[in-house]
C-alpha cells in the first residue's frame, strides 16, 4: 500500500481497533486459480502472534480456500471511513487557488499465510463466535444453538474455516495531515456539516491533534 509517512499508522491497538470495527474484509490471494478476492466477516484474536490472528470461513464451493490451503500468501483489506474532500473547504483556495480535490480514508492491510480447517467442532466454535459478535446489542439475539443441530451440522459441512496469523500489518490514516492546520480544520468542518452521514464518521477521526 502506498503510504507517505504523514499518513502512516503504526500503533498496534489503533490498527486492531480498526480491524475489529470493520464489518466485512476483502481476502485476496494469487494461486493456481489466478487472482482471487472474497468478501468475508472475520474475527481478530489480538493476542495470538506478533500482530494477532484472523479467523473466518469460506463456502466450500468457493475454490479460493484451496489456494490458501496450498500455501498462497493472503492480503486482507479492511476499509474504514472514507470521504471526498471538496477543494472549497480549504482556506487556501481563497488565498491562492492552488488546491485540488482529494479523497480521505482509513485502511488497514494485513498479510499472512492461512491454516485451513474443516473439523466440525472447530467450525462450530468459529461460527458461534461470529454470530455472537454481530448479534450483540439486539433485543433478541440469535444464537447458533437456536437452530436444529442436524441443520447446523449440514451447514458446517458446506464451509471451510481458516486461521491467518498476521505476519505484516500496515495502516493508512489519510486525514489531510499534509495540509496546513487551517486547511485541516476546514476539511473537518466541511465533513462534519456535510449532508452525507458517511462524511461525519471521517470528520470524527480528524481531531485537532492530527
Amino acid at each position: 500500500m502506498y503510504c507517505p509517512a504523514a499518513f502512516r499508522q503504526d500503533d498496534l491497538p489503533s490498527l486492531h481497533a480498526q480491524i475489529q470495527s470493520s464489518g466485512l474484509a476483502i481476502v485476496t490471494s494469487t494461486g493456481a486459480q489466478g487472482l482471487q478476492a472474497s468478501h468475508l466477516p472475520l474475527l481478530l484474536e489480538p493476542g495470538e502472534g506478533e500482530f494477532g490472528t484472523l479467523y473466518g470461513h469460506f463456502a466450500r464451493a468457493n475454490g479460493h480456500w484451496r489456494d490458501l490451503a496450498a500455501g498462497a500468501e493472503a492480503l486482507v483489506v479492511f476499509s474504514g471511513a472514507d470521504a471526498y474532500v471538496h477543494p472549497g473547504w480549504y482556506p487556501a483556495k481563497a488565498e491562492h487557488g492552488k488546491v485540488v480535490p482529494t479523497w480521505n480514508y482509513i485502511a488497514v492491510h494485513a498479510w499472512g499465510q492461512a491454516e485451513v480447517f474443516d473439523e466440525p467442532e472447530r467450525l462450530l466454535e468459529l461460527v458461534s463466535r461470529l454470530s455472537d459478535r454481530h448479534e450483540q446489542g439486539r433485543a433478541q439475539p440469535w444464537a447458533v444453538s437456536d437452530a436444529p443441530r442436524e441443520y447446523i451440522d449440514a451447514m458446517l459441512r458446506a464451509i471451510v474455516g481458516f486461521a491467518l496469523p498476521i505476519r505484516r500489518l500496515e495502516g493508512k490514516w489519510k486525514l489531510s495531515q499534509n495540509r496546513s492546520a487551517s486547511d485541516q480544520a476546514g476539511v473537518r468542518t466541511g465533513l462534519a456539516t456535510s449532508n452525507n452521514p458517511r462524511d461525519h464518521e471521517l470528520a470524527a477521526q480528524m481531531n485537532p491533534a492530527d
